[in-house]
Protein backbone atom coordinates (compact mmCIF):
# COMPACT_ATOMS: atom_id res chain seq x y z
CA UNK A 1 0.00 0.00 0.00
CA UNK A 2 1.18 3.01 -0.74
CA UNK A 3 0.79 6.16 1.48
CA UNK A 4 0.32 9.60 0.21
CA UNK A 5 1.71 13.00 1.25
CA UNK A 6 0.88 16.63 0.79
CA UNK A 7 3.97 19.07 0.57
CA UNK A 8 3.13 22.64 0.79
CA UNK A 9 6.45 24.97 -0.03
CA UNK A 10 5.77 28.78 0.78
CA UNK A 11 2.38 28.69 1.33
CA UNK A 12 1.67 28.63 -2.55
CA UNK A 13 3.16 25.41 -4.04
CA UNK A 14 1.27 22.10 -3.55
CA UNK A 15 2.50 19.09 -4.82
CA UNK A 16 0.94 15.25 -3.76
CA UNK A 17 3.98 12.55 -3.15
CA UNK A 18 3.24 9.31 -2.37
CA UNK A 19 6.11 6.91 -0.51
CA UNK A 20 7.17 4.78 -3.71
CA UNK A 21 8.00 8.68 -5.34
CA UNK A 22 10.02 9.33 -2.13
CA UNK A 23 12.13 5.81 -2.64
CA UNK A 24 13.05 7.33 -6.31
CA UNK A 25 14.92 10.22 -4.48
CA UNK A 26 18.57 9.87 -5.43
CA UNK A 27 19.63 11.65 -2.67
CA UNK A 28 23.08 11.37 -0.12
CA UNK A 29 22.95 11.70 3.66
CA UNK A 30 26.23 13.91 3.99
CA UNK A 31 25.62 15.25 7.41
CA UNK A 32 22.94 15.07 10.39
CA UNK A 33 20.49 18.10 8.66
CA UNK A 34 22.02 17.91 4.83
CA UNK A 35 21.75 16.27 2.09
CA UNK A 36 23.21 16.13 -1.53
CA UNK A 37 20.35 15.00 -4.31
CA UNK A 38 20.32 14.31 -7.80
CA UNK A 39 17.68 15.20 -10.31
CA UNK A 40 17.46 15.17 -14.08
CA UNK A 41 21.53 15.30 -13.93
CA UNK A 42 21.73 18.32 -11.58
CA UNK A 43 23.28 18.79 -8.50
CA UNK A 44 21.43 20.06 -5.09
CA UNK A 45 22.64 20.53 -1.83
CA UNK A 46 19.80 20.88 0.49
CA UNK A 47 19.97 21.39 4.70
CA UNK A 48 17.15 21.81 6.83
CA UNK A 49 17.71 24.42 9.04
CA UNK A 50 14.40 24.55 11.04
CA UNK A 51 11.95 21.80 12.73
CA UNK A 52 8.78 22.12 14.42
CA UNK A 53 7.83 18.23 14.09
CA UNK A 54 4.34 19.37 15.80
CA UNK A 55 3.38 21.12 13.01
CA UNK A 56 5.18 19.01 10.79
CA UNK A 57 6.62 22.25 9.66
CA UNK A 58 10.43 22.75 8.01
CA UNK A 59 12.51 24.93 7.05
CA UNK A 60 15.32 23.93 3.85
CA UNK A 61 18.18 25.55 2.41
CA UNK A 62 18.68 24.24 -1.61
CA UNK A 63 21.40 25.79 -3.17
CA UNK A 64 21.81 28.48 -0.97
CA UNK A 65 18.00 29.68 -1.21
CA UNK A 66 15.47 29.09 1.60
CA UNK A 67 12.26 26.89 1.68
CA UNK A 68 9.43 26.67 4.08
CA UNK A 69 7.66 23.24 3.57
CA UNK A 70 5.05 21.46 5.05
CA UNK A 71 4.20 17.86 4.95
CA UNK A 72 1.04 16.53 5.80
CA UNK A 73 0.15 12.84 5.85
CA UNK A 74 -3.06 10.94 4.94
CA UNK A 75 -4.34 10.86 8.59
CA UNK A 76 -3.83 15.08 8.96
CA UNK A 77 -5.95 14.98 5.25
CA UNK A 78 -8.47 12.78 6.78
CA UNK A 79 -8.65 14.94 10.00
CA UNK A 80 -8.99 18.18 8.22
CA UNK A 81 -11.30 16.71 6.30
CA UNK A 82 -13.64 15.49 8.79
CA UNK A 83 -13.51 18.86 10.74
CA UNK A 84 -11.31 18.10 13.46
CA UNK A 85 -8.24 19.78 12.64
CA UNK A 86 -5.79 21.25 15.61
CA UNK A 87 -5.96 24.76 13.75
CA UNK A 88 -9.62 25.83 14.84
CA UNK A 89 -7.28 29.00 15.67
CA UNK A 90 -8.11 30.05 11.95
CA UNK A 91 -11.83 31.11 12.69
CA UNK A 92 -10.57 34.01 15.90
CA UNK A 93 -11.25 37.02 15.03
CA UNK A 94 -9.71 38.96 18.18
CA UNK A 95 -7.04 38.45 20.55
CA UNK A 96 -7.96 39.27 24.41
CA UNK A 97 -5.26 39.62 27.06
CA UNK A 98 -4.79 36.26 28.69
CA UNK A 99 -4.00 37.86 31.99
CA UNK A 100 -3.98 41.32 33.81
CA UNK A 101 -0.86 43.32 32.74
CA UNK A 102 1.23 46.36 31.06
CA UNK A 103 1.59 46.43 27.58
CA UNK A 104 5.40 47.15 26.78
CA UNK A 105 5.28 46.79 22.98
CA UNK A 106 2.87 46.97 20.17
CA UNK A 107 4.31 45.68 16.77
CA UNK A 108 1.90 45.81 14.62
CA UNK A 109 -0.53 48.37 13.18
CA UNK A 110 -3.96 48.66 11.45
CA UNK A 111 -4.06 47.57 8.28
CA UNK A 112 -1.17 45.41 8.60
CA UNK A 113 -0.96 42.00 7.23
CA UNK A 114 0.46 39.62 9.23
CA UNK A 115 1.07 35.65 9.37
CA UNK A 116 0.07 32.87 11.85
CA UNK A 117 3.02 33.36 14.48
CA UNK A 118 4.11 36.35 13.97
CA UNK A 119 4.34 38.48 16.86
CA UNK A 120 1.63 41.15 17.53
CA UNK A 121 2.41 42.53 20.91
CA UNK A 122 3.90 41.97 24.22
CA UNK A 123 2.26 41.94 27.60
CA UNK A 124 4.25 42.17 31.01
CA UNK A 125 2.62 40.18 33.74
CA UNK A 126 4.11 38.83 36.90
CA UNK A 127 7.39 40.65 36.08
CA UNK A 128 7.90 38.37 32.87
CA UNK A 129 7.48 39.40 29.57
CA UNK A 130 4.93 37.43 27.63
CA UNK A 131 4.72 37.62 23.30
CA UNK A 132 1.58 37.72 21.90
CA UNK A 133 1.39 35.96 18.90
CA UNK A 134 -1.04 35.56 15.44
CA UNK A 135 -3.15 32.67 15.84
CA UNK A 136 -3.69 32.95 12.20
CA UNK A 137 -2.77 34.48 9.09
CA UNK A 138 -4.59 38.01 8.26
CA UNK A 139 -4.70 41.70 8.37
CA UNK A 140 -5.21 43.75 12.05
CA UNK A 141 -8.52 45.89 11.61
CA UNK A 142 -8.22 47.53 14.83
CA UNK A 143 -5.87 47.60 18.26
CA UNK A 144 -7.74 48.44 21.02
CA UNK A 145 -4.76 49.22 23.26
CA UNK A 146 -1.55 50.91 23.14
CA UNK A 147 1.92 51.27 24.64
CA UNK A 148 1.80 51.68 28.14
CA UNK A 149 -2.07 50.44 28.92
CA UNK A 150 -2.56 48.73 31.96
CA UNK A 151 -5.36 45.75 30.84
CA UNK A 152 -7.29 43.40 32.71
CA UNK A 153 -7.79 39.89 31.77
CA UNK A 154 -9.92 38.94 28.78
CA UNK A 155 -9.80 42.90 27.68
CA UNK A 156 -9.80 42.99 24.00
CA UNK A 157 -6.17 43.95 22.37
CA UNK A 158 -7.09 43.68 18.76
CA UNK A 159 -9.08 42.20 15.84
CA UNK A 160 -8.56 40.78 13.14
CA UNK A 161 -10.43 41.71 9.42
Amino acid sequence: MKNSFKVVVDRNQEFKITSDDISKIDALKTSSNSFHILKENKSFTAEVTDKDFYRKKYTVNINNSSYEVVISDGLDLLIKDMGFALSSAKDIDSISAPMPGLILEIHVRIGQAVNEDDPLLILEAMKMENVITSPRDGIIKNISVKKSDAVDKNQLLLEFE
